[in-house]
């Protein structure tokens, strides 16, 4: 169960970084691209510039892929400490939420329900996937 968490937490941090990558052209026939920092509300409805939003947007996303990053290898049991793992966890997610709200597309309130779920779990109720010493299941 371990590995597939660390997993876990590794794909929703790198599904990030799709913020960082150039639209799909919209020839291509394809749906909409959901990841684009230009079309966050903050762009299309306050009037703010894209110039100003992308930066804050870049930002956040290094952030999230960083840490569910570190939480994810501290998961998988790689060298990174355990006891990390909890503040590294609600930082991605807290930093995914800001994220996901500054550049909302309503296909990723997947996200938003995984970062809500994720803090839950850790921040409210304080679970952890180490035991007592940080191995084993929790």
């Amino acid at each position: 169960m371990r590995i597939v968490l660390g997993l876990f937490l590794l794909a929703h941090g790198l599904i990030h970084l799709s913020y960082l990558a150039p639209a799909p052209s919209p020839g291509a026939g394809g749906p909409e691209w959901p990841f684009d920092m230009a079309k966050s509300w903050l762009v299309t409805n306050l009037g703010l510039s894209a110039d100003l939003v992308r930066p804050l947007g870049t930002l956040l996303v290094v952030v999230v892929a960083f840490a569910f990053g570190v939480a994810g290898l501290a998961t998988l049991g790689l060298p990174v400490p355990q006891e990390w793992w909890r503040a590294f966890v609600i930082a991605g997610a807290v930093g995914s939420l800001i994220t996901l709200a500054v550049v909302f597309h309503p296909w990723i309130v997947l996200g938003l329900v995984i970062d809500a779920v994720l803090l839950y779990f850790v921040a409210v109720q304080g679970w952890q996937p180490f035991g007592a010493g940080g191995a084993g299941g929790g």
